[in-house]
């Protein structure tokens, strides 16, 4: 019976969620990860943070699949202070391009303990910002840099802290840790 491998990676900021990529391009390939595996869900090359890997096709699909509603926990840094209102009309789902996001939660929490990111994000000495958590059941293509834009407050940093039961613990940037699947599910 095979043995399968279940990875938890922090992908840093500006890497590619796949093997191979164009020249100058790092990708996951840059961080001497077990062979065979690969990522179940993605995260854009500007977002960082938790990455599950695994060479387990049918738990990357049942990890992956829309009705398995796995909560994923996102801190995003964004443009100015949210209102009450702006928060609200987040968490009730927005139009965004062809489809309405589903209802998530979303709340102003203090700076969290993370490195800074490498490149740092722009600053704008006139605009502060503000870190947002927001905990969602779905994850389509951009979809919390969307959703905060839409609300007029752009994110400037997004890191993934947890799939599921599964959270960054103390890895940083660069770094992984085999796990099992009950630290998912």
């Amino acid at each position: 019976m095979k043995s399968f491998r279940y990875i938890a990676f922090y992908k840093p900021y500006g890497v590619l969620c796949q093997f191979t990529g164009e020249e100058g391009d790092k990708t996951l390939a840059d961080f001497d990860l077990p062979k065979g595996v690969y990522p179940a869900g993605r995260l854009d090359k500007d977002s960082e943070g938790l990455l599950f890997l695994t060479d387990d096709g049918i738990f990357n699909q049942k990890i992956t699949n829309p009705k398995s509603k796995k909560e994923k926990v996102y801190y995003i840094q964004v443009e100015r202070n949210p209102n009450k209102e702006a928060l609200t009309e987040m968490a009730m789902g927005l139009d965004i391009k062809d489809y309405k996001t589903k209802k998530c939660v979303v709340k102003i929490i203090e700076s969290p303990p993370f490195p800074d990111r490498d490149p740092p994000i722009r600053y704008r000495k006139n605009v502060p910002t503000a870190w947002l958590e927001v905990i969602l059941t779905e994850g389509k293509n951009r979809q919390v840099r969307r959703m905060s834009a839409k609300i007029g407050h752009p994110t400037l940093r997004l890191i993934r802290v947890k799939i599921g039961k599964l959270n960054l613990a103390d890895l940083s940037p660069g770094q992984w840790r085999e796990i099992k699947t009950t630290d998912i599910i």
